[in-house]
């Protein structure tokens, strides 16, 4: 008789103590406990790096691919006043990285200074895009030379493309003896407005050249509706423009 009743203290015991773990431990483990997150500095969850990867919108360094400079070239559009741009290709077919900060030197024939300047520059996904800068005073002097470089890694982040709506209706160029004008009519077509956008555009000649470029802000376009954008030079290219590009970029 003694040997069951020691046998059901015991079983009291056991329940009471789970009865109290279950009430006390559980609150004090969520109270304690931090859900993995993609900024935490830890890899853990499904991240296939630190904070990156598998749910992530942040994309680990292996699984990107690094964006390719096409060319750098400038143009003078007034008097000590010259248009930089440099041509970005991103092959990361769902990878975006925003406001990537970039350094330009301009040089001249004697390879000596001229000015330089930082910028940022936006790599949609799946798209190329300008790094440009306009109306840079140069002084006196005629640049010959430009050199572009990335200042940090882009921070790579996964994003359905923004522009998959967009398209282009026309690009209507006039040029006379003096001047030059582009007028670009985009459409918006999904069901919901776009604002903040920058619309680069490229003169090529029959060669592939770039002739020029430039830039302009468009601050929305409508769901369902157009928008022009309207681009002049104040330069002939004397009949040498063959086609031109138009590369929309989200701000």
């Amino acid at each position: 008789m003694a040997s069951w009743s020691k046998r059901r203290r015991l079983s009291y015991s056991i329940v009471i103590i789970f009865f109290l773990l279950v009430i006390i431990g559980v609150p004090v483990f969520y109270l304690f406990y931090t859900a993995p997150t993609c900024s935490d500095g830890t890899m853990n969850g499904n991240e296939s790096g630190v904070d990156c990867g598998g749910s992530c919108t942040k994309l680990c360094a292996s699984a990107f691919l690094t964006p390719q400079v096409a060319w750098t070239r400038f143009e003078t559009v007034a008097p000590e006043l010259y248009n930089i741009a440099t041509y970005v290709v991103n092959p990361n077919v769902d990878g975006e990285a925003k406001d990537v900060p970039y350094h330009v030197i301009l040089y001249d024939n004697k390879g000596l200074l001229i000015t330089d300047f930082n910028g940022t520059v936006t790599l949609p996904p799946h798209r190329n895009v300008l790094a440009f800068r306009g109306a840079l005073p140069v002084g006196k002097r005629t640049p010959v030379k430009a050199l572009f470089e990335f200042t940090a890694i882009p921070e790579w982040h996964k994003i359905n493309d923004p522009l998959s709506a967009i398209s282009v209706l026309t690009k209507d160029y006039t040029e006379d003896e003096n001047s030059a004008s582009l007028s670009v009519t985009i459409k918006n077509n999904s069901l919901a407005s776009i604002s903040r956008m920058s619309v680069y555009v490229i003169l090529y000649d029959a060669l592939g050249n770039a002739l020029g470029f430039s830039k302009t802000m468009l601050d929305e376009i409508q769901a369902q509706g157009t928008a022009i954008a309207p681009f002049t030079w104040p330069v002939s290219r004397k009949g040498k423009v063959i086609s031109i590009e138009v590369l929309p970029v989200v701000e």
